[in-house]
């Protein structure tokens, strides 16, 4: 039944947000054609290559929609999504530059742009496309939405610093837990919602909720993402279930069991977490002690609650407008699937 309900959801959002998606993908091809006139080849053959392998261009979707939330001028749609695919390429750019810091074969089912065309080009394609991103943040929304946008990158590399330096503290808090994920992850989806917000002309209470819920999609999103490394479904997911435990990652599961853990079931996790051996062939063990502690339900628990906190900002944008309600149920949609998603 629940997965009838995720395939149903996941089926209305991608209907409601086609046409809007393909407006994106031809803003992205418009841009790129200008932007890499008259530069070499393989460069363009790798940004097609990289940008147009699939994606659901979320994030320059929540700029359009946060942006008519806020009263955008409909007349100036061609400006907005040009804003806002300068996310799409931020994202493109980290994903050029991950694969290569974690040599990773594969994107999206594919080859992945390191794979294909070499570190060089990998590296220097990701720095084309942030250099694009900034340009257009910059040209079309101003200072403040270029500070934003700045920050929020910062906090990006900030956040993979952080993770970098807490991957063997396995006395890692909840705290410390968020403080990444909202780096990494989460401040960057909040500025999609603040941008757009800016640009449409919103009150600050209107850019704040727009923000909070922005962050509230990212941190239940990554909270998720935890819980499949656990309980997914390899095919659906394209990855092992396991693999952070195996990498010794402290993610929100594992942390709140062992806060919760006696001393015998803390020093066992602890254990085959800490010794190479041991967290390969003792997944299952760990599982339990997980479950045992109530680590998966807890996680989700929290990913629901900060979700809530998110979309119940966004009651100050109900209104009587068809559009404006439209925007609101999308926005709705977006959060249900990220709970209910198993991939």
């Amino acid at each position: 039944m629940a997965d009838a309900v995720t395939a149903s959801s996941k089926e209305q959002l991608m209907s409601a947000i086609a046409s809007e998606v393909a407006k994106i993908e031809q803003a992205m091809h418009v841009d790129l054609a200008v932007a890499t006139k008259g530069t070499d080849p393989l460069l363009n053959e790798v940004l097609e290559y990289g940008m147009f392998n699939g994606g659901k261009r979320l994030r320059p979707l929540l700029v359009v929609l946060a942006a008519r939330l806020s009263g955008f001028d409909k007349s100036k749609n061609e400006e907005l999504y040009k804003l806002a695919i300068a996310f799409e390429y931020l994202h493109g750019a980290t994903l050029f530059h991950d694969d290569v810091i974690d040599q990773a074969d594969l994107r999206r089912g594919k080859p992945s742009v390191y794979k294909d065309f070499g570190e060089i080009a990998a590296i220097l394609g990701g720095d084309f496309l942030h250099a694009r991103s900034m340009f257009l943040i910059g040209s079309l929304g101003g200072t403040p939405a270029l500070e934003v946008f700045c920050h929020a990158t910062g906090s990006m590399v900030d956040g993979e610093f952080l993770q970098l330096r807490n991957a063997q503290n396995y006395n890692l808090s909840e705290q410390d837990y968020f403080l990444a994920v909202q780096g990494k992850t989460a401040l960057l989806i909040g500025a999609t919602c603040e941008i757009g917000a800016i640009v449409g002309g919103a009150t600050s209470s209107q850019q704040q909720a727009l923000a909070e819920y922005g962050i509230g999609l990212g941190t239940a999103f990554q909270i998720v993402d935890d819980l499949l490394d656990y309980q997914g479904d390899a095919d659906r997911t394209g990855k092992t279930v396991g693999n952070d435990f195996q990498e010794g990652k402290m993610t929100l599961p594992l942390i709140l069991a062992l806060k919760s853990a006696n001393s015998v079931d803390k020093e066992r996790l602890l254990y085959l977490l800490a010794n190479r051996d041991a967290c390969k062939t003792g997944f299952s063990e760990a599982y339990d002690l997980i479950d045992k502690y109530d680590g998966f339900v807890r996680s989700r628990s929290r990913a629901e609650s900060i979700m809530a906190k998110g979309v119940a900002g966004l009651d100050m944008f109900l209104s009587e407008e068809k559009e404006n309600s439209a925007s609101v149920s999308i926005l709705h949609a977006l959060a249900e699937y990220v709970l209910v998603r198993q991939k």
